[in-house]
């Protein structure tokens, strides 16, 4: 494979040159090489690593799952069982969140369906968002920690 400059690695995956730079600095890829006029030259590797950090970050793991994911890529011959420990928080964070958007979902909805149009004085989406201390809801955990 060629070498690829920051451009051209950000164009093959998507990920914007900054990000990558930041990607660098915090040592989830490894330093790239450098031309004669001290341009970033990336190669193969780069291009693979750069490609499971954007599908991991897509899957929604966050940093330190990713960083973990990393570590493990390195070392094919062991064990995948951290990996797929991973894999099922990541699942069960997953699951949390839908859980909370559906609440969330049918609060918007209950409230929407209560509005009869009119003037806003009357209006319950309103009054229903006014009342921050959730009096108004069906759900009111949703807007308290144990609700997120």
């Amino acid at each position: 494979m060629e070498r690829l400059s920051i451009g051209e690695l950000a164009r093959a995956t998507g990920v914007k040159p900054t990000t990558i730079r930041w990607y660098e600095q915090e040592g989830w890829l490894p330093p790239p090489s450098r031309t004669g006029g001290g341009h970033r030259s990336y190669g193969e590797a780069h291009l693979r690593r750069l490609g499971f950090i954007r599908h991991a970050r897509e899957l929604g793991f966050d940093s330190q799952a990713i960083r973990a994911l990393l570590d493990l890529a390195e070392h094919p011959g062991a064990d995948c069982g951290a990996a797929h420990a991973l894999a099922i928080a990541q699942i069960a964070a997953i699951d949390a969140r839908m859980r909370r958007l559906a609440a969330l979902r049918a609060e918007l909805a209950r409230m929407a369906e209560s509005c009869a149009g009119g003037v806003i004085g009357d209006c319950r989406v309103i009054e229903t968002l006014a009342d921050f201390g959730h009096g108004h809801c069906s759900d009111p955990g949703h807007g308290t920690q144990a609700g997120r």
